[in-house]
């Protein structure tokens, strides 16, 4: 087992990140090694621990070691599997699921796990006065929209029951047999109603139970460690139910940039990159690396345009804008990932998703026609817009291909603006931006991962767009069962969606990153969803 001191000493290795390593002796990865602790390149710090708040990759990868959800995902084929629920049965149409909880689930401070405590948390994620963005992804719960937008008060009339301690029921607008695939994702993670409560009401927002030494996870790690810009670390968790399997003594996560995180993989400092920098992916490939990885990924990166306000506010402009940049040229020049690129947003290895034809494509003569028509003749008129972007490598070069493309192409100026990843994400929220990057890993492999957030009652559409048309058709898939007709109503949605364009998609991801072969257990899937449960440590085939 590992001791406090020989932790401490591990992380002020790491917080220094010498290219030697620590001392002549043992790299940190070795010592990491040898007590069982993963070592992760993160690429930013979290905004915010709290399940129920947060929406980016940043914070999933800590919030899946730190709790669990009803289901959690199969390490190889990312398929739902019993987490806190040790089984779960449905009606005859899949419209109404009842989950048996585990007796032996326990809160790391060793409160029982409860049927309750999920009551409490999907009411809290869904009251209008928390205003949790992801809460649209209960929303196949039936009266879970209605909760969340003010029409329903009473929360008893959502179909959320605790049957009993330890029976959970969930009642849906519709049919919905991958339902339980939704329920590995944090929005729908439990979250401990005594420790919510000591520090304020079920609905305020940051109070602080969720730093060290106030959070109470029920997952198979706990919260040791957080100091910000040097490490989230997390030790086992001796009260999760399935704690005698889990293999790795504690985790810490870095958010470290790209060229130095990579510097550190090649130092021992780290086991897993976050990705890898684009100027040297080519030599990884040219090198055959066996710490190289390249792997398909159910995810899009896109632009979403802010139409609440000019220029963006006109189709037109929206549309040329998505015209005039070459997606091919910036993955074979800039991203060298052997990326797809993308003119829809649901990406084409969808299950059971047929994409449609997309109104979306390249042609720059019409682009400028399109930029005369709103009444920018060659660019004349235009104003200067901002590019928002969070702080990467790899977002910077991508920006400044397509800021090239649009002066080039339609005479306009754009300035690209760079900020902090909690930054970036307050201005896209406020809608504080004009053009900004954006991306989407999907949740669960449907095409309505892709579909849902951009109605007009989402919390996790910040491009201010809304169709009244759109939205009946995703309600209407929402309620159907018939598998076939639901993917062609997602197909007449997304085809409204595309056509007034308020995102501009530009290529499919592939996961690109470095990995060391002493970390067991890390399977690739299409979700990249990886439980940390199932992960351990063995330096004895290096």
């Amino acid at each position: 087992m590992f001791s406090p001191a020989s932790l401490l000493s591990t992380l002020c290795c790491l917080a220094t990140l010498l290219l030697a390593g620590c001392g002549d002796r043992v790299t940190p990865v070795e010592k990491a090694n040898q007590e069982g602790i993963l070592l992760v390149g993160n690429g930013a710090d979290p905004k915010a621990l709290d399940p129920q708040l947060t929406t980016g990759l940043v914070e999933f990868k800590i919030l899946t070691a730190l709790f669990e959800g009803l289901t959690l995902a199969n390490p190889e084929t990312a398929e739902p599997e019993p987490g806190t629920a040790e089984r779960w049965e449905s009606n005859h149409d899949a419209s109404v699921y009842t989950f048996y909880l585990r007796k032996d689930a326990k809160w790391s401070n060793g409160d029982p796990v409860t049927a309750h405590d999920f009551v409490f948390s999907y009411e809290r994620i869904l009251s209008p006065a928390y205003a949790a963005e992801y809460a649209s992804m209960l929303f196949p719960i039936k009266g879970a929209r209605e909760f969340n937008s003010g029409e329903l008060k009473d929360f008893s009339q959502v179909g959320v029951k605790a049957l009993d301690d330890h029976t959970l029921e969930l009642s849906l607008v519709g049919p919905m047999p991958h339902f339980p695939t939704l329920l590995g994702h944090n929005a729908y993670f439990p979250v401990h109603p005594p420790t919510i409560l000591a520090h304020g009401t079920m609905t305020d927002r940051h109070t602080g139970w969720s730093k060290p030494g106030q959070l109470v996870s029920n997952g198979p790690f706990t919260l040791t460690d957080w100091n910000l810009r040097q490490h989230v670390f997390l030790s086992k968790n001796p009260h999760y139910w399935d704690a005698e399997h889990v293999r790795l003594n504690g985790i810490t996560f870095l958010p470290i940039a790209q060229n130095t995180e990579e510097r550190a993989f090649r130092a021992g400092q780290i086991h897993i990159t976050d990705s890898v920098p684009m100027s040297k992916r080519e030599r990884y490939q040219q090198e055959d690396s066996p710490y190289l990885r390249m792997e398909p990924s159910l995810a899009t990166y896109f632009y979403i345009f802010n139409t609440r306000k000019p220029p963006f506010d006109d189709p037109r402009v929206r549309r040329a804008f998505s015209m005039a940049i070459d997606r091919q040229a910036i993955i074979d020049t800039v991203t060298r990932g052997g990326e797809a690129p993308a003119y829809s947003i649901v990406p084409p290895a969808t299950n059971a998703y047929n994409a449609p034809d997309s109104p979306i494509h390249e042609d720059v003569t019409a682009a400028r026609k399109l930029m005369a028509e709103a009444g920018y003749p060659e660019g004349k008129g235009f104003p200067a817009i901002e590019l928002l972007y969070n702080t990467s490598e790899s977002h910077r070069p991508i920006a400044e291909a397509i800021q090239e493309m649009w002066q080039q192409h339609l005479g306009v100026s754009v300035e690209l603006v760079n900020q902090s990843w909690p930054v970036y994400l307050d201005r896209r929220k406020s809608g504080d931006y004009a053009v900004a990057r954006a991306g989407w890993f999907g949740d669960f492999n449907d095409a309505s991962t892709f579909l849902t957030m951009w109605t007009g009652d989402s919390g996790l559409n910040h491009t201010g767009w809304s169709n009244p048309e759109f939205d009946r058709l995703i309600l209407q898939a929402e309620q159907t069962g018939d598998p076939a007709k639901r993917q062609q109503v997602l197909r007449e949605a997304e085809l409204i969606f595309l056509d007034e364009t308020p995102i501009m998609p530009i290529y499919f991801y592939n996961r690109i990153y470095l990995i060391r072969p002493e970390v067991k257990g890390w399977y690739p899937n299409i979700l990249d969803d990886h439980p940390y449960k199932y992960i351990w440590l063995d330096a004895s085939h290096e």
